[in-house]
């Protein structure tokens, strides 16, 4: 058993690195003030400083600042509401199909979907732009939050609401008072979720900008083809760190938010 869990623990060691190590050599880089990738000279912010005095990139920021934080609530609303909907079908084949349909956007590549929404927009008319973008990233972060939120909701136990209804409180009462804060960790779960894979879609958002409006991801890749520059290396770090502040913030608020669930359980 012990060389079992040594081997885990290599194997992840070792996956880890892959994943990770690319990322690590583009951040060691940034800050190199040679302006290469192949031999480090010296340290310099020079590059970041060039992110930040940049005005179109800090108008590229703010839009996918924007677009996240929208798409992210405004889905986090629609799932938990669709979540809601699953659960309360009687018929266990049509609550199936229905999250099958849910899962279809998840499995389904990035490059279908966002092809599937310029067929869409062009169809019925739409210009490309900061509209476009937005119901784009609500429409695949939706299933993501559905499927965060079905799991509190499915271990809830219906002498709960049973009990709130017998005390006298009204449906409306009993969705405020007792689901939402019983769901509260698969909602903060689900909206952070929206909010990263958001910030960091690109071939979606790829198929449906336009107009002058573009997002970091976009950014990133057009600054990729017109050469290698280690102002992509800056702005590339800047979006990964944003992410990984993200994740930290995620795990503590849901550990807090699962505080007083684990409390109600020990009662």
């Amino acid at each position: 058993m012990r060389k079992m869990g040594r081997l885990s623990v290599i194997y992840l060691v070792v996956v880890f690195l892959i994943l990770y190590a690319p990322i690590f050599y583009l951040m060691y880089y940034s800050f190199n003030s040679a302006g290469t990738m192949h031999s480090f000279e010296g340290f310099t912010f020079d590059w970041y400083k060039e992110v930040f005095h940049d005005t179109r990139l800090f108008i590229i920021l703010l839009n996918t600042l924007v677009i996240a934080l929208l798409s992210s609530a405004i889905s986090t609303v629609i799932g938990v509401l669709g979540a809601l909907a699953i659960t309360r079908v009687k018929t266990k084949r049509f609550q199936n199909a229905l999250l099958t349909l849910n899962n279809v956007m998840i499995v389904s590549p990035d490059v279908i979907i966002g092809a599937s929404f310029l067929v869409l927009f062009a169809m019925i008319g739409m210009k490309l732009g900061f509209g476009s973008v937005l119901i784009s990233h609500i429409a695949f972060s939706v299933p993501i939050v559905v499927l965060m939120v079905l799991p509190n909701l499915e271990e809830m136990s219906p002498t709960l609401l049973d009990a709130a209804r017998d005390l006298g409180a009204s449906g409306w009462d009993v969705l405020t008072r007792v689901v939402i804060p019983y769901i509260s960790p698969g909602i903060l779960a689900g909206f952070f979720m929206a909010l990263t894979y958001s910030l960091d879609d690109f071939a979606v958002t790829f198929f449906v900008t336009g107009g002058g409006f573009s997002t970091l991801s976009v950014e990133i890749y057009s600054l990729a083809r017109r050469g290698i520059s280690l102002t992509i290396n800056a702005l590339s770090t800047l979006v990964f760190l944003a992410t990984l502040v993200l994740v930290i913030g995620y795990y503590i608020i849901s550990k807090q938010a699962m505080k007083p669930k684990e409390a109600r359980v020990r009662e």
